[in-house]
């Protein structure tokens, strides 16, 4: 069963990004590439700075008196006691009498052009692969969830809402695909942006980029805050989704009752409570969360101010060119803006990590136990099922079977009776493996069923079940799901010999009359009639009939019974029935209580007797007793 324990955000989303590992060519291709655009985009700033130098000293130049060197410049401004014109012209390549260099500016500027383009090529290169990595990983995933599903031990199933575990194969799945194609290139290209950024910020001012890094500390604590009260949030609000899921599906399976027994308001007022509760934690999860960006904001426009101001004072004493200082305000803006992006998608990512410990959770169930290597096989198969000493129990501190012994001989039909709960249906599951023993051993044709595989296990037995089910498909389709690969005039027959053919006939479309998944487009009498169908053309060496003919009419049912007596000729068969007219002619009754045998032989062996089965035989054919007048 799944871990009850809550994983971290941490470890959670350090798995989710371990499943990254196959495409480690990939990766490295993409940070490669994010390595180059983001250079691209870190050099450009330095680049428009130069330009603002050539702008800035082509101005002054043209204010400074023509053929007069730039040391005579500096000397004049200091001899006019303007001592920081004089520092400022010092540090600066001015020409005096000459304007704009527009060549070179000109040169300048395409050279920052084809930067930036060069960048955004790149980054959407990037991107695409980025893109590529994430599908086939979430593609990935789905398969491994599917994988497990079909691992997982039946008990697994019974305790699982079918909602709940549907929103975490779907809804989950498609909230991480979501956020790891929306973070991951962002996180990437925000920590390569700030790493660039503030080497570039110390290349060109030390002390500027120390008063920029103060933000940062300020910055994380800030973030970590929010985002511990938030993570709880994001669980919860997919817990609810779950929840909420789980159940509309149930009250849309069962619509019809909802509406028989007027439980409309109560559906209402439950949908109501859950959808209340999913409200509240998504608004609080993206609420909290949502803080994160503002608080960045205000977080980077102090930093902002703080760099504006220290590096005018520096360009104003000659410690900075101008460019410089300009350069270094878009840095400033690049340096902050990454980690208010990180911040921003702090909710995302916590959601989609929040779906990741839930699919994860589906993973770490606890699988039914491996086949055996190798695996025992049948040599001979007659059909012949002994059960020795068997017990079992669905709950620890209540048995069911216990220390149960039979034998059904090949060829023979046994029926199982009793009232609901005796371990009808549990007998013939214990039959398919479909849960494991607590004691004893089950053999066909001597072959102990735990040393065989479970697919050769199941590839001889055919069962047809009470609870139909059938596939969204043509008829045709849902008849030759029992054996792929058979021909048309194979599940012809099949179809004829189980009385489905006369009603299919009837049929605008025949057998390609498509049926949806709830087969709302068919009769149940005709639902039971198809999987009927579908078991004759498996032709199996073992035949499990539980209620198979419960939801026909008492005409079709004789048919029926002519059509399973011939589905059951040269194979044992096991029938479940609580109508004892469907099982006069089995070989072995067996009548059971409280998951024991209490009575077992054939149907006048057992009346004659006067037990057990003989009451349940009196109970449904003995007609009700008419009051007399006497005593009315």
């Amino acid at each position: 069963m799944p871990a009850e324990r809550s994983m971290t955000f941490v470890p959670s989303a350090r798995r989710l990004l371990g499943r990254l590992r196959p495409h480690r060519a990939h990766l490295v291709a993409i940070v490669a590439l994010a390595l180059l655009g983001v250079g691209f985009s870190v050099i450009g700033p330095m680049i428009l700075g130069h330009a603002t130098d050539i702008i800035f000293t082509g101005v002054l130049g043209r204010q400074l008196p023509a053929g007069t060197t730039a040391d005579e410049a500096v000397a004049a401004a200091r001899a006019d006691g303007d001592a920081s014109f004089a520092d400022m012209l010092a540090r600066m390549d001015v020409v005096p009498g000459v304007g704009i260099d527009v060549d070179a500016l000109g040169r300048v500027l395409l050279l920052a052009l084809a930067l930036y383009l060069g960048a955004s090529l790149l980054m959407w290169w990037q991107g695409w692969l980025l893109n590529g990595v994430v599908q086939r990983t979430v593609y990935r995933l789905r398969a491994d969830v599917e994988a497990k599903l079909n691992r997982l031990p039946l008990p697994y199933f019974d305790r699982q809402p079918r909602g709940e575990l549907l929103s975490r194969v779907t809804n989950d799945i498609d909230n991480i695909s979501t956020s790891l194609q929306q973070t991951l290139s962002q996180l990437l290209t925000s920590v390569l942006t700030v790493v660039g950024v503030l080497a570039a910020m110390f290349w060109i001012s030390p002390l500027l980029a120390l008063v920029a890094l103060v933000a940062v500390p300020l910055s994380v604590a800030v973030t970590g805050q929010i985002a511990k009260r938030s993570q709880k949030q994001f669980i919860a609000q997919w817990t609810h989704t779950g929840e909420l899921n789980g159940h509309i599906e149930e009250a849309f399976t069962g619509h019809e009752l909802v509406k028989v027994f007027g439980r409309q308001r109560e559906v209402e007022a439950a949908f109501t409570d859950r959808n209340e509760e999913l409200f509240r934690a998504s608004f609080a999860a993206q609420f909290i969360s949502g803080i994160i960006m503002p608080a960045m904001m205000f977080i980077g426009n102090l930093s902002y101010v703080a760099i504006a101001v220290v590096g005018g004072l520096r360009v104003a004493t000659g410690a900075m060119s101008l460019g410089d200082v300009q350069a270094f305000i878009q840095y400033s803006r690049q340096f902050t803006q990454p980690l208010t992006q990180v911040a921003s998608m702090a909710n995302l990512l916590q959601s989609g990590v929040a779906s990741a410990e839930r699919v994860f959770a589906v993973l770490d169930a606890q699988e039914q136990s491996p086949d055996p290597e190798p695996p025992a096989r049948v040599t001979e198969p007659r059909g012949r099922v002994e059960f020795e000493n068997v017990s079992f129990r669905y709950a620890e501190d209540k048995p069911l079977i216990e220390n149960l012994s039979l034998v059904a001989e090949p060829g023979h039909t046994v029926a199982i009776v009793g009232p609901t709960g005796a371990g009808k249906t549990t007998l013939v599951n214990l039959i398919m493996r479909f849960y494991e023993l607590d004691a004893g051993r089950i053999t066909l044709d001597g072959v102990d069923v735990t040393t065989m595989s479970r697919d050769d296990l199941r590839g001889r037995i055919g069962m047809v079940l009470q609870d139909t089910w059938l596939f969204g498909g043509t008829i045709r389709d849902n008849i030759a799901y029992g054996r792929p690969g058979a021909s048309e005039e194979e599940i012809v027959a099949a179809a004829r010999a189980t009385f489905v053919d006369r009603f299919v006939r009837s049929l605008p479309d025949g057998y390609d009359t498509v049926i949806d998944s709830e087969g709302s487009n068919v009769s149940a009498g005709e639902k039971q009639l198809i999987t009927i169908a579908r078991a004759f053309l498996a032709e199996p060496s073992l035949l499990i009939l539980d209620e198979a003919t419960s939801s026909v009419d008492t005409r079709t049912e004789v048919l029926l019974q002519r059509a399973m007596a011939a589905l059951r000729s040269d194979r044992t068969s096991f029938v479940i029935a609580h109508r004892l007219s469907t099982i006069r002619d089995a070989d072995l009754i067996l009548m059971m209580e409280n998951g024991r045998i209490v009575e077992q032989g054939t149907h006048e062996a057992l009346l004659a007797a006067q037990g057990p089965y003989h009451r349940l035989h009196q109970s449904q054919f003995t007609p009700a007793a008419t009051p007399t007048p006497a005593s009315v």
